[in-house]
């Protein structure tokens, strides 16, 4: 009878799984005030950027947000939000209905991860003559590693580095520039798009040619909405399995990203 009872109730968990895998956005209430409120990084350029004649946001996020909302029949509100706390956190009140942020373990417990969608190679950049060739130099004794403050290498950083010392700066172009330029840093950790950006500012500087790891990019949803979440989950198997993701982040002229293969929840992007 136990042995019944058990197939009964994976029954039953299986049909509501391929239920759920099956939702459609359509059908589901992701924008309970009328319009799709998705939050998004401000100072992340792998997930939007502005576009330089119209001022208006493009990339893959945005991409996603978009026909999102399109598919809810819903008017779209993509919001910039500085800081992955905050994006966070703005979901989590119901302030967003939808905030596009990094997986990082550490986040886990406030608001439901998607499913990967996008895969951001992160680097680290370094002046002209540093010793550092390679990621495996970064990790030697009396080295200061940085990354800005809550970023996701940062958090990497903080658990990966064995002699090195990580530190912390904040998310301002300017301070991070002269901190490198003046030594006080031997290295600074982030995405490939940004320290391209950033190594404008510092003369000479250089990107190291290898990655650190590749951090996931995903959708997060308030807890307690299973029906939300594979509903989003159901959306990015589309939008990976007709190409129009890949031809997002093609067309985003971002450096450094990638679609992320599909996979059954989040991917772990910090090594070990």
């Amino acid at each position: 009878m136990k042995h019944h009872r058990f197939g009964v109730v994976a029954a039953l968990c299986a049909s509501s799984t391929v239920a759920f895998a099956q939702a459609d956005p359509a059908k589901v209430d992701l924008a309970p005030t009328g319009t799709l409120r998705a939050a998004y990084l401000s100072t992340n350029p792998a997930q939007s950027t502005k576009d330089p004649q119209t001022g208006a946001p493009r990339g893959a996020s945005y991409d996603l947000a978009r026909e999102l909302a399109r598919r809810t029949g819903k008017p779209l509100a993509f919001n910039p939000i500085a800081g992955p706390p905050a994006v966070i956190e703005a979901v989590k009140s119901g302030a967003a209905d939808v905030g596009f942020v990094a997986y990082e373990a550490t986040r886990l417990g406030t608001v439901e991860f998607s499913q990967t969608y996008m895969l951001v190679q992160q680097s680290f950049l370094v002046l002209a003559d540093s010793p550092l060739g390679k990621v495996a130099d970064v990790d030697r004794a009396g080295l200061k590693i940085a990354g800005t403050r809550n970023d996701s290498i940062t958090l990497c950083l903080k658990r990966m580095l064995k002699q090195a010392t990580p530190v912390e700066l904040d998310n301002n172009p300017e301070l991070i520039a002269k901190a490198l330029g003046d030594r006080e840093i031997d290295a600074l950790g982030a995405n490939r798009s940004r320290l391209t950006t950033l190594s404008k500012s510092v003369p000479g500087s250089r990107l190291l040619p290898d990655n650190f790891f590749n951090v996931p990019q995903n959708i997060i949803v308030p807890m307690g909405k299973p029906e939300v979440l594979a509903a989003v989950n159901a959306f990015i198997d589309d939008m990976r399995d007709s190409g129009a993701l890949r031809d997002s982040i093609a067309t985003s002229g971002v450096i450094g990203i990638a679609p992320a293969p599909k996979s059954p929840g989040s991917q772990h992007g910090c090594p070990g």
